[in-house]
């Protein structure tokens, strides 16, 4: 297995690219997101392949399954599977989303926002730290989009995950694309939302493409990135540095070659932003930092 650090723009790993990503003799791809529970179906995906591209690529995990905000107790028997996964592809770390799938024994395929309020940062805290025991390293907690706001929130989403992340001494994974679908569906301010967040937390970037179905936006992954989206995401980076980002396609699937049009794009904005941050070819971390100049630890 490949550990090594992540630097610079991924892809998320995809079955019908796996086998063209492992004929080549070497890639521009300097690492992978799996989506672990594509991988944890018995009788699922095949996990050889998987570690092939482990032997070659860092990778790091995410998951939509945990539940993360719900009021059941956390499936430990999953999280003892996402644990083996980790240890066996030997990725850097793992990310769950800020929200709930359902409770009182009723799950539904979506991730549903939770209200931002001070009860609802203690709760979702709590659970995090249980599951940064459990892993034995802390997580990254992913924002996601939405398409109502609860009446009850105290604080706005870009407060409430600065909240969270305090709380439970966790990392952030940015969606910008999620965010962007957030305020345009809400008629809320992204800038307040993006100046909320804290960069020192922030371990790993989203982007994605959306569906605009004329009255909302619909997160869809299946589209290029918005132009909108770009704008968003290389004033944060020229602002804050070079942070490990990745494309995310997930229906509609284009052609690798396509795919990688759009990480290239990711990849030129973080390169010209750690050039401008280090014009004298000082060495850099991961997130386009001085060595030296860390802020939270390193999660692997």
């Amino acid at each position: 297995m490949k550990r090594g650090s992540l630097n610079g723009a991924g892809i998320g790993l995809r079955i019908p690219h796996v086998q063209q990503i492992l004929a080549a003799d070497e890639s521009d791809i300097p690492w992978f997101e799996v989506l672990a529970d594509n991988w944890l179906v018995e009788g699922g995906l095949n996990k050889q392949m998987l570690e092939a591209i482990a032997e070659r690529y860092p990778l790091v995990l995410h998951s939509v399954g945990l539940s993360l905000g719900g009021l059941p107790a956390i499936d430990l028997d999953y999280l003892a599977q996402i644990r083996a996964l980790k240890e066996s592809t030997g990725a850097l770390w793992y990310s769950e989303h800020a929200s709930f799938s359902g409770n009182a024994g009723r799950k539904v395929p979506d991730l549903l926002p939770l209200p931002y309020t001070e009860e609802a940062v203690k709760h979702l805290s709590r659970r995090i730290i249980q599951v940064q025991e459990f892993m034995g390293e802390r997580i990254l907690l992913e924002n996601v989009s939405t398409y109502v706001s609860c009446q009850f929130n105290e604080l706005t989403e870009g407060e409430f995950l600065a909240a969270v992340a305090k709380e439970a001494d966790c990392y952030l994974l940015l969606d910008i694309n999620n965010a962007y679908v957030t305020a345009k569906n809400l008629n809320q301010d992204m800038q307040a939302f993006m100046e909320a967040i804290p960069v020192e937390r922030v371990k790993q970037i989203h982007l994605a493409g959306f569906h605009d179905k004329g009255d909302f936006l619909l997160d869809a992954h299946n589209h290029p990135v918005d132009k909108d989206v770009w704008q968003e995401f290389e004033h944060f980076i020229a602002k804050n540095g070079a942070i490990p980002s990745m494309i995310e396609w997930d229906n509609d699937l284009p052609p690798l070659e396509r795919l990688l049009a759009e990480r290239n794009i990711a990849a030129a904005i973080l390169q010209a932003a750690d050039e401008n941050r280090h014009p004298n070819g000082s060495r850099t971390d991961s997130r386009g930092k001085a060595e030296g100049d860390r802020g939270v630890g390193q999660c692997a």
